[in-house]
């Protein structure tokens, strides 16, 4: 293995298991961490007397001084908007699901949406393996300009939750730790860029993502993680862009309510980092068969 992919991993490791340390925009419907009680299979048993479930999420740039509000790395993202939505078709194994993100330019005035990305994706799990094929569309909305649009295929691996363990119950009653790791292809990729600066197109992603639970689900610290390789290098596999995102949620009910920083930055070389702060909001939905 050569040295960047030596670095990248060390740095994928550091990222994920030191919680006081510190998931691109989280445009890819990052699996925010589940409300309710954890603990117990209470949440499962709910689950599968639900028809669809979803939340709608809102989001404030407090702080922007690079992310782009469209494709083509032009404006300033002030406000962002979402919808999940999910259902089963085959219990566990297969279900299937749709993002539409929603964002709005700080220097067009805050309120004129400027970039809707729509994502449509079937997924599903067999024991502790976990799966995902996904179709996504960026594109502007106030002006003409470069649409992003791939499709990939990514297959993860979820760690047993800490609490499973009865040297961690003994001594983090209330707590928690979830943890997963996979690999993808966009085996499609019309425009779908290698590095935040828009050049390259993306080959191969590599995803990680934990959720720290610090207090019987309220209070979550979580991190998610996408690594990019160029198609257009004779080096296809080393990555050449890290998104990474550290965020801390409080939760009450269906709400949460969150504060996370993203950073999204070249590997190979010099160049464009695009990063906000932002304060999130989300309430949780279903309804029942």
């Amino acid at each position: 293995m050569s040295g960047p992919s030596i670095s990248a991993g060390l740095l994928l490791l550091w990222l994920l298991v030191s919680p006081l340390s510190g998931h691109a925009l989280e445009k890819y419907g990052r699996p925010l961490p589940a409300m309710g009680d954890t603990t117990t299979g209470k949440k499962a048993e709910e689950e599968s007397e639900q028809w669809l479930r979803g939340y709608l999420l809102t989001s404030a740039f407090a702080e922007n001084p690079t992310f782009a509000a469209r494709p083509d790395n032009t404006g300033l993202v002030g406000l962002r908007y979402m919808i999940h939505l999910e259902t089963d078709i085959y219990k566990e194994y297969l279900q299937f699901y749709t993002d539409q993100n929603f964002f709005s330019d700080r220097n067009n005035g805050w309120i004129e949406l400027s970039e809707w990305d729509t994502t449509f994706a079937f997924t599903g799990s067999l024991n502790q393996w976990g799966w995902r094929l996904q179709y996504e569309r960026d594109a502007p909305l106030d002006k003409t300009g470069i649409k992003q649009i791939y499709a990939d295929a990514l297959i993860n691996y979820n760690f047993t939750q800490a609490n499973q363990y009865a040297w961690w119950q003994d001594r983090f009653r209330n707590q928690n730790l979830t943890f997963y790791m996979g690999g993808g292809w966009l085996f499609h990729n019309e425009s779908y860029f290698a590095r935040p600066d828009n050049t390259g197109r993306a080959l191969l992603r590599y995803v990680a993502h934990a959720d720290l639970d610090l207090y019987k689900n309220k209070v979550v610290l979580f991190a998610d993680t996408n690594w990019f390789s160029d198609r257009s290098k004779s080096d296809k596999i080393t990555p050449t862009e890290l998104d990474w995102i550290v965020g801390l949620a409080l939760r009450w009910k269906d709400y949460e309510l969150a504060l996370l920083h993203e950073r999204d930055m070249p590997l190979d070389r010099g160049g464009l980092i695009q990063r906000y702060t932002s304060i999130q909001l989300r309430y949780e939905f279903e309804w029942q068969k």
